[in-house]
């Protein structure tokens, strides 16, 4: 079967990154897979991986830009010749079906604002044979807005090594061995709140650093105003090696999917401190972690504080029953695109 992924870039993003582990182990279902995007760091490793690329220019919701993407993604289209095409989020999926008619459009909806819901809506009914949600509350949300074919496939993690242990990667960064140090591995974009976490962690006192993995439109607004506790790593393509170095994962945002940064800290035997939203509260459903009420810098800090400074607590918050497994994904996926192409 060959399956066409399109997604609008392939960066940092949890999206990405799913995009990525797919592509590169489709082989282990019988998939010949190829990728269409505007392009990100991700893209050298599929090459690398012997999976086709194809460019597409970002659509940035204009008529004009999804032309465009549609148009390039018709080209990757003419040439892969996939029998099935993956789009991945609502913009990818409007441009896959202008840019193929004919051909099934699987729509893997990671998630948007909860005002945006009703507008996702109203264009996956047209253009989506069929919709899969990456936890079950994003699918509950869609079903309420009128969209009755959906599927839930949560969201795996691909295994992956470090490559530096603990104490290469403090070295690098300047940081010391015995400092408790919480990462957050976010765009600084509005969704991932990192207003209330710079606030919260403000409220935590003593000798400790907190990791921002991500860049985005607000970082001059949080470099302003964060202390010099506080790291601006930027973006960064060695997640799993960050996470060896830290003691923990914090996440504040606003609405998620089901957050590949946190599934691959429960992976790392890292405990999490997330906002009760959505899919953060599936993911930590089995243990993991501490939720907070969302918007809340109060309780944010406090959960931050309990599992800093004690090795014993983030033992316990960090036993869980482990996130999906990447093989389950994979399957579950194959026998979806199958159904879906004996159905034509």
């Amino acid at each position: 079967m060959r399956v066409l992924h399109v997604i609008s870039e392939m960066g940092a993003g949890g999206a990405e990154a799913l995009v990525a582990g797919m592509a590169l182990a489709g082989g282990d279902v019988g998939w010949e897979s190829a990728v269409a995007s505007g392009g990100g760091f991700r893209v050298d490793a599929l090459r690398a991986g012997g999976v086709p690329v194809f460019d597409v220019p970002v659509a940035r919701r204009s008529p004009l830009g999804v032309a465009r993407a549609a148009w390039a993604t018709r080209v990757a289209v003419r040439r892969f010749r996939p029998d099935v095409v993956v789009a991945h989020n609502v913009s990818a999926s409007l441009v896959a079906r202008i840019a193929t008619p004919r051909r099934p459009v699987v729509t893997v909806f990671h998630g948007v604002a909860e005002a945006d819901v009703p507008g996702a809506v109203k264009v996956l009914r047209r253009v989506s044979t069929v919709v899969v949600t990456v936890a079950s509350a994003a699918s509950e949300r869609l079903r309420d807005a009128g969209l009755d074919s959906v599927v839930v496939i949560p969201n795996a993690v691909f295994p992956s090594a470090p490559t530096a242990d603990r104490a290469t990667v403090r070295a690098r960064l300047g940081t010391p061995l015995d400092v408790p140090v919480a990462l957050c591995p976010a765009r600084l974009e509005p969704q991932k709140r990192h207003d209330v976490l710079l606030d919260a962690w403000a409220r935590i006192p003593g000798d400790c650093e907190l990791w921002l993995a991500g860049d985005g439109s607000l970082r001059a607004e949080l470099e302003a105003r964060a202390d010099g506790r506080v790291r601006f790593l930027g973006t960064r393509t060695d997640v799993r090696d960050l996470l060896e170095a830290a003691d923990v994962t914090v996440l504040t945002s606003d609405w998620e999917g089901m957050p590949i940064a946190l599934l691959e800290s429960l992976a790392a035997g890292r405990p999490v401190v997330a906002s009760d939203v959505d899919g953060v509260r599936e993911v930590l459903s089995g243990g993991g972690g501490v939720l907070v009420p969302r918007r809340s810098p109060e309780e944010t800090a406090k959960a931050l504080r309990g599992l800093l400074f004690s090795p014993t607590a983030r033992s316990v918050a960090a036993s869980h029953d482990g996130p999906a497994d990447a093989h389950t994904l994979m399957k579950s996926y194959d026998e979806l695109l199958r159904t879906v192409l004996e159905g034509r």
